[in-house]
């Protein structure tokens, strides 16, 4: 299964809360960390939320 590498690149200061909580469950604490996660649905969904806040790739 394809995997995706999902980095913080902007700052989570001044957003809300929802966002927030799902930069943390991405695993992403500080700007610039990244984590691999597996491509499923779920993923897509918290990614969607937060893209303005994110870059991804396909690994």
């Amino acid at each position: 299964m394809a995997k995706l590498q999902i980095t913080l690149t902007r700052s989570l200061i001044g957003r809300p809360v929802g966002q927030q909580e799902t930069v943390k469950a991405l695993g992403l604490r500080k700007i610039n960390s990244t984590v691999v996660k597996e491509d499923n649905a779920a993923i897509r969904g918290m990614v969607f939320k937060v893209k303005h806040l994110v870059d991804v790739k396909e690994v």
